[in-house]
């Protein structure tokens, strides 16, 4: 993540995994979710925050799902059910369950699929905010799979298309993991927008400035220079610019769209406001899992995938830069750095978990 998007020295206070865990778990069950549930969750929560990505961390997600709960937006018991199957695919209604819950349950359903016949694809609608959709792609890793999820909105829009001046699109997420052999696995998660939105949350909390191209004015217009973010803006495919390839993230977050939300059945309706009582319902997802051995060897795979990965973080670089990165090893890199020492949150963050802390009468154990 951009150095742009976390907090200065002064604002950061650093927390150690296994208090912040049981402090996340302990929320989710004073919401009413069952304890098992509680740990999938605050597990996908903390793996955003241990891989560096605390857009999708506890910083801006466990304060949007706790007033989701409180709003009653968000079912904390839902109970999924299966509304189309064959034996490589099913499309699911997720009653309108957080997606870091019921994710992880539709993810498994594919990877099952995938032990059975080489390949699962699962569509999920009526569901919740998915949170860092790499989490759900990496539970195909330890099964010898390449994992897929993308996410959609069923309601509203916030980026716009190519020329356009009204959005029709969501962030629209797209996710894949492939495991390697003794090289980090690669793992490549991004937003089809130029900048994922929970990533203007924190420049907002830290006060950055957004970057050309990241968002447009109120008429559909690019902003082309650094600026603070205006008050009235909407987001632009990943390029920002035809000049610079908006065409092409427009088109990925349209297929995202298609394979999420038309897909499952849930259709598209990006003029529509969202319905009140529709806070957790009106995500969809897509979930896949490939068995590598369906395809080829699993060790010859891992084998030229470490000799892929290998030649690219390898790669000779540029004046100015230290060295060059593969989609995964960064993150893989903060894992290892953060359990050892601990996660930095912002001073704010740390007060509003004080402060919800109070609230559900739980105990404040993270400083």
């Amino acid at each position: 993540m951009l150095e742009r998007f976390k907090p200065r020295a002064e604002d950061q206070v650093v927390v150690k995994e296994k208090p912040l865990r049981t402090t996340v778990k302990a929320i989710f069950e004073r919401l009413n979710c069952p304890p098992e549930d509680a740990e999938v969750a605050a597990d996908a929560l903390l793996s955003s925050d241990l891989r560096g990505v605390e857009s999708h961390g506890v910083s801006n997600m466990l304060r949007e799902y706790v007033r989701g709960y409180m709003d009653g937006q968000i079912n904390p018991r839902p109970q999924i059910k299966v509304l189309r199957e064959t034996p490589s695919t099913a499309t699911i209604d997720a009653d309108r369950g957080v997606g870091v819950i019921t994710g992880p349950r539709c993810m498994q359903i594919a990877i099952q699929k995938a032990e059975q016949v080489g390949m699962g694809v699962v569509t999920a609608q009526n569901g919740g905010h998915l949170g860092m959709l790499a989490y759900h792609a990496m539970l195909a890793l330890p099964h010898d799979m390449i994992g897929v999820c993308m996410g959609s909105a069923t309601y509203g829009a916030s980026v716009l298309p190519t020329w356009a001046r009204e959005p029709r699109m969501g962030t629209n997420p797209i996710a894949i993991a492939v495991p390697a052999g003794k090289e980090a696995p690669f793992v490549f998660d991004v937003a089809t927008s130029a900048v994922a939105g929970n990533k203007i949350t924190l420049a907002k909390r830290v006060g950055a400035l957004m970057e050309p191209g990241w968002v447009s004015d109120e008429q559909g217009n690019p902003i082309m220079e650094e600026a603070m973010l205006p008050q009235k803006y909407f987001g632009l495919p990943l390029g920002g610019t035809r000049e610079l390839g908006s065409h092409k993230g427009y088109g990925l977050s349209v297929m995202v769209g298609i394979m999420s939300s038309v897909l499952s059945g849930a259709g598209l309706y990006p003029k529509t406001p969202r319905p009140p009582g529709h806070g957790a319902g009106y995500y969809n997802h897509y979930f896949a899992a490939y068995k590598i051995d369906a395809f080829t060897p699993v060790d010859q795979f891992k084998e030229q995938m470490d000799d892929y990965l290998r030649t690219l973080r390898t790669t000779p670089p540029a004046p100015g830069h230290e060295r060059v990165f593969y989609a995964g090893l960064p993150e893989a890199e903060d894992e290892r750095e953060r359990r050892a020492h601990g996660i930095a949150l912002h001073k704010e963050v740390i007060q509003w978990f004080r402060d919800i802390c109070g609230e559900l009468s739980i105990p404040f154990i993270l400083v």
